[in-house]
Formats: C-alpha cells, sequence, structure tokens
C-alpha cells in the first residue's frame, strides 16, 4: 500500500469529519479512537505507518500522537493479521479459568505462537486484555463474536468452523 493509496473514501472521511465534530473546538483530538478504527476497518484490517500518519493529517495532530495511542489499544493492529483475529483474554478471571491452557492448545494447534499469523493467512492469534466477560470466562473474541465458556473441544469445534466457512475478518 503506497502514501498516495491511503485517502479515506469520500463517505468515510464525511463521517471522520462528523466524529470530530462532536467534541469542543480545539478537542477534535478526542475522535483520535474512532477514527483509528475507520482506519484499520478501511485499510486492510491494521495500521501501518503510513495510515497512522494519515490518521494524523485529518486530524491535524502529530503523528506520534496516533502512534502513542495506537500501540497502547491491543484492538489495534500494527501488523497485519489473518482473516481470522483470535484474541483471548489472559486477564484475571480468563486466566484462573484456563486462558493459558486455551492460548496453549491454540498455539499447538495452529501452529502458531501468541502474535503470529498462520502460513495460509487464515488464523492470527492475540492475547489481550479484559474483554469483560468475566462471569463467562475462559473467553475469546473473534471479530464482533464472543465465545464464552471456552473449553478445549468448545476452541476446536470454533476453529474447525472458522476454517470451513473461510470466514473474513472483521473480522472473521
Amino acid at each position: 500500500m503506497t502514501t498516495e493509496q491511503i485517502v479515506f473514501k469520500t463517505e468515510i472521511l464525511a463521517l471522520a469529519h462528523k466524529l470530530m465534530k462532536r467534541y469542543p473546538e480545539g478537542k477534535h483530538k478526542s475522535a483520535l479512537i474512532p477514527i483509528l478504527h475507520l482506519a484499520q476497518a478501511e485499510f486492510g484490517g491494521w495500521l501501518s505507518p503510513p495510515t497512522m500518519d494519515y490518521v494524523a493529517s485529518v486530524l491535524n495532530i502529530a503523528p506520534i500522537e496516533v502512534y502513542e495511542t495506537a500501540s497502547f489499544y491491543s484492538m489495534f493492529n500494527l501488523k497485519p493479521v489473518g482473516k481470522c483475529l483470535i484474541e483471548v483474554c489472559r486477564t484475571s478471571s480468563c486466566w484462573l479459568c484456563g486462558a493459558e491452557d486455551i492460548i496453549e492448545h491454540i498455539e499447538k494447534t495452529l501452529h502458531i505462537s501468541v502474535g503470529e499469523t498462520t502460513s495460509d493467512g487464515m488464523f492470527t492469534l492475540k492475547a489481550v486484555e479484559c474483554l469483560g466477560s468475566c462471569g463467562t470466562a475462559p473467553m475469546m473474541q473473534v471479530g464482533a463474536d464472543y465465545h464464552e465458556n471456552l473449553t478445549i473441544e468448545k476452541v476446536d469445534t470454533l476453529l474447525k468452523d472458522f476454517k470451513s466457512e473461510n470466514k473474513q475478518s472483521r473480522y472473521c
């Protein structure tokens, strides 16, 4: 993706400007997170440095302000991801209920480590901070869907289903 190609479609740019107008004058930077979501969805599911530079130009802020925010939150991908992005919660409740076993099982099954993508580009595995489903731990998010009360068997069924359906992420 070259820098010249990194331009929001007209309707997406209009939405970005609408988001910016929600905030008082001089506080348009507050729209950074929703605009980063737009950019990630628009430009291949991840935020390249040129994409983040473009977001900075839209908001008229320094690129480092965009980099700091994008690198802080696990919901933003700073490298390409597979068609199916698997995010396993690893914080307190999930960890206590076996999230590490789930992560290890997915790693063995897919032959990747956390942060990697399968060689066929189908799956990316991320271990993330709290996804807010502590009462149904362990859990993982795949795209917009939560999969809760996970067991190894449930994970195997989900992986099989995702692969057979060859789902495209925004997520899988």
